[in-house]
């Protein structure tokens, strides 16, 4: 299956960098499986069936919105799309874009992920959560968008 960005790049486009949903978007869900795993083997009535259903509907979300989510910076524009069944997409040509705000917290700083929101002339403000290396993606896209 053919990626969004792939399937919409126009005439001389070509992808410089990609954004990459990070693996610690999956640890919500996999601490409630563990705790519901030792809830289980602790003791003897089997409460940990709740957090571990909680846990398995949390990373099956997870994994919806890790392959559903994708962020591309090309030789033209930035292009992000959310959503598996529901689509949302921005796409931004260099010249619209006003800047970008990283936002890590304590862990996004240990592990290098963060939230890149990306703001383009007119107000639009679009926030991506869990980006891996964030500050080099947002150097990369600063660097592209100064040669244009």
């Amino acid at each position: 299956m053919a990626s969004y960005v792939n399937q919409n790049l126009t005439n001389g486009e070509e992808v410089i960098a990609l954004g990459e949903i990070h693996w610690f978007h999956f640890m919500h869900g996999a601490f409630a499986v563990a705790m519901g795993i030792v809830l289980l083997i602790s003791m003897p009535i089997p409460l940990g069936w709740l957090p571990i259903l909680y846990g398995l509907f949390s990373l099956t979300g997870s994994l919806i919105y890790h392959y559903s989510t994708e962020l591309a910076l090309t030789n033209k524009r930035l292009i992000a799309k959310f959503g598996f069944i529901r689509r949302n997409t921005i796409e931004l040509n260099h010249k619209n874009v006003e800047s970008f705000k990283v936002e890590q917290n304590i862990f996004g700083r240990i592990f290098n992920f963060g939230t890149l929101s990306v703001n383009g002339t007119g107000g639009i403000t679009t926030p991506i959560p869990h980006i891996s290396a964030p500050l080099e993606f947002r150097k990369t896209a600063l660097s592209t968008i100064e040669e244009d």
